[in-house]
């Protein structure tokens, strides 16, 4: 059958190939070449339909391949047009997101990188407007003056703007800068609200941290745990727990995220700034304040230190028998997070509450005064940060060793500094000399205790002296007007003095002259710098508990601080020359001069302590006069409620708050 078939289809093939097959004969052949393929379509349709699918569906895949390459073709194109710098940004833009998220090293330098490019741009800015306002020429003095006061303050605001961008260190530097009395006001006004604003870390944030600090879940470690925060700082927050091994109700106190990895690149970054500031402006140096913050920071980003640091104050006050001061127990600490007592109270600056516990204000700035001068002039270990968010005030429990009817308890302990006996008796001799009346040996004796306390010179003792007491210089302060120069103004003789020069207005006036007498604000700078850093951190306590003496509204006077001050350094004092006459008798033995010494160091103390107990006693008789005074002249205005109001003086705080309020709209 195949051969009937396809022998003549094989003939003709053949006649093809050699060239000798007439026209028909071809024409036969290639017919039966059609039926043949005809027969195969007939007797294979399945295979047949296979294959025209692949067919089809390779017809389909080489149009895609081709839209493809017209496509890839079309980008290439249409990016060889575009600039290398565009090209580079569409590149490196996605690799930087997807390094941003999945690493924490690139993911912190970023970010470090952000918060030194804000610093850098507020420090361009500000030092550009100093620059200007300084280079001005000005029709008056008043002109000049009142256009350095408005780039005091745009400084201050942009400065505060990236202190609040950055957070955490940085609030901290704000808080700083907030409380040294002697910078403009318009720098301290503008960074106190940092004292109170601070932005809390997340829930997720917190239990990370904890993790981290102590190895166990937030829930192996209480049983219940407020995820909302009662306090937020510059460093850490604290929440309200119920511990899950003892049942007790404490407080746990959580570092915010990132500091320790930021902390190392934001003291470079301020120590850069500081160092750029002493090369554009040499006579305002602010590297004391970086090189402060490099040795301090990390203590207080460990709060291992933080317990010690309360420990160690808990045993400097154990062995009085009356004491205000409470400290919270540590249940535990850890480097990034500790647990401690929960206290119940109030700011010492919540008036409210005092009347509502019937605790006396008075009293309250009496022992806040006495604690910190106990801290200083006689255990030479102080807390160095005592703002009312680090106080509460709270009533006396039943055991209580306080001999009122309140307790002091002192928080956050992580800003300590120590003093060694020779600065910390000098320091307490030189406020007693202070304190005495004007006389050419009194001036003496404080330049003395000046030059050994603070290394100061006579060009320098007026800032100095300014700087210690907050008034604007006492009588002899200024060496041209003990030689018999002229004075431009009445003078206090001591710091107890109640003339004009002593009075509440002192800290106003001594600011106002940092604004308009030139070179002074130069002087306060140089002070800073040369100053023992000790001292620097002594310098701050003292401007915080009189800050807080103010905000209590105390009806005793500025004076009555300076007493107590007074009684503690004179303790001091007493205490030491005890010690160095027992020093001479171990080692040139007994003699008549030495009983004598021990005689008339006795009885000088016995004078001194008698002299400040009787000045203490008669201005606390005047300040509740005042009160009485007060309330008797609001009973017959106000009634009962009113008067009550006005003898606790939060009448008097509200007034204070409503014209800071007026005085901060119109700024």
């Amino acid at each position: 059958m195949q051969r009937v078939l396809f022998s003549p289809a094989r003939q003709a093939l053949r006649g093809l190939r050699c060239g000798h097959v007439p026209v028909s004969t071809a024409i036969n052949s290639r017919a039966l070449l059609r039926h043949q393929a005809e027969f195969r379509r007939w007797s294979s349709t399945g295979s047949t339909s296979g294959s025209n699918k692949r067919s089809s569906d390779e017809h389909k895949h080489e149009q895609e391949q081709e839209q493809e390459q017209s496509t890839s073709s079309k980008s290439l194109h249409f990016l060889s047009k575009l600039p290398r710098s565009v090209i580079l940004l569409l590149v490196l833009l996605p690799s930087t997101v997807i390094l941003y998220n999945a690493s924490d090293t690139f993911k912190h330098t970023t970010l470090a990188g952000q918060r030194c490019a804000r610093c850098a741009q507020a420090f361009v800015a500000n030092v550009t407007d100093y620059k200007l306002t300084l280079g001005r020429s000005y029709a008056t003095e008043d002109d000049k003056w009142d256009s350095l006061a408005r780039c005091h303050k745009r400084c201050a605001e942009r400065v505060l703007t990236v202190l609040k961008a950055n957070g955490g260190v940085f609030i901290k530097l704000g808080q700083h800068i907030s409380s040294v009395a002697l910078l403009p006001l318009e720098w301290t006004s503008t960074m106190r609200p940092l004292q109170d604003q601070c932005n809390p870390s997340s829930i997720e944030d917190v239990n990370r941290i904890l993790k981290l600090a102590t190895g166990k879940d937030t829930d192996e470690l209480f049983t219940e745990f407020n995820p909302t925060p009662i306090g937020v700082a510059s460093l850490a927050q604290v929440h309200i727990a119920s511990d899950k091994s003892s049942g007790q109700k404490v407080a746990v106190k959580v570092q915010h995220p990132g500091l320790d990895e930021y902390a190392e690149i934001d003291i470079k970054t301020v120590q850069l700034i500081s160092k750029a500031i002493k090369k554009l402006f040499p006579e305002f140096e602010f590297t004391w304040l970086a090189d402060e913050m490099a040795v301090n920071l990390p203590l207080e980003l460990d709060f291992r230190h933080e317990s010690n640091n309360a420990n160690r104050c808990r045993e400097d006050f154990a062995s009085k028998s009356k004491t205000s001061l409470y400290i919270p127990d540590f249940l535990w600490s850890h480097k990034l997070a500790l647990c401690m007592e929960y206290i119940e109270g109030a700011r010492p600056d919540d008036l409210n509450f005092l009347q509502q516990h019937n605790i006396d204000r008075n009293q309250v700035a009496k022992e806040l005064a006495s604690l910190f001068s106990e801290m200083v002039y006689i255990n030479g270990f102080f807390h160095a940060d005592p703002h009312p968010g680090n106080l509460l005030i709270r009533p006396a429990k039943k055991k209580s060793r306080s001999p009122y009817n309140f307790e002091i308890c002192l928080l956050d302990h992580g800003l300590y500094f120590d003093l060694s006996d020779d600065l910390r008796v000098n320091y307490a001799r030189f406020w007693l000399s202070l304190m005495k009346p004007p006389s050419e040996a009194t001036f003496k004796e404080r330049r003395h205790y000046a030059k050994l306390v603070g290394n100061i010179d006579e060009d320098m003792y007026a800032i100095f002296e300014s700087a210690i007491t907050g008034k604007a210089g006492l009588e002899g302060a200024y060496d041209h007007e003990v030689n018999g120069g002229p004075r431009k103004h009445q003078r206090s003789g001591g710091i107890l003095d109640n003339t004009p020069a002593g009075n509440a207005s002192d800290v106003e006036r001594l600011r106002s002259a940092l604004v308009t007498k030139e070179g002074l604000l130069t002087s306060v700078f140089e002070l800073l710098r040369n100053l023992p850093r000790r001292l620097l951190m002594v310098l701050k306590l003292n401007d915080l508990t009189r800050h807080l003496d103010t905000s209590l509204h105390t009806t005793h006077g500025p004076t009555r601080v300076f007493l107590i001050i007074g009684q503690y350094c004179e303790r001091s004092n007493h205490r030491a020359t005890l010690a160095e006459i027992a020093s001479r008798w171990s080692n040139n033995g007994a003699s008549v001069a030495i009983l004598w010494s021990y005689l008339t160091e006795y009885l000088r103390h016995f004078k001194t302590s008698i002299a400040f107990s009787t000045l203490a006693g008669l201005q606390d008789v005047k300040s509740n006069l005042v009160i009485w005074s007060k309330w008797s002249y609001a009973l017959c205005a106000h009634g009962f409620e009113g008067a009550s109001k006005v003898a606790a003086g939060i009448d008097e705080q509200e007034k204070a708050k409503d014209e800071e309020e007026k005085a901060r709209q119109l700024e």
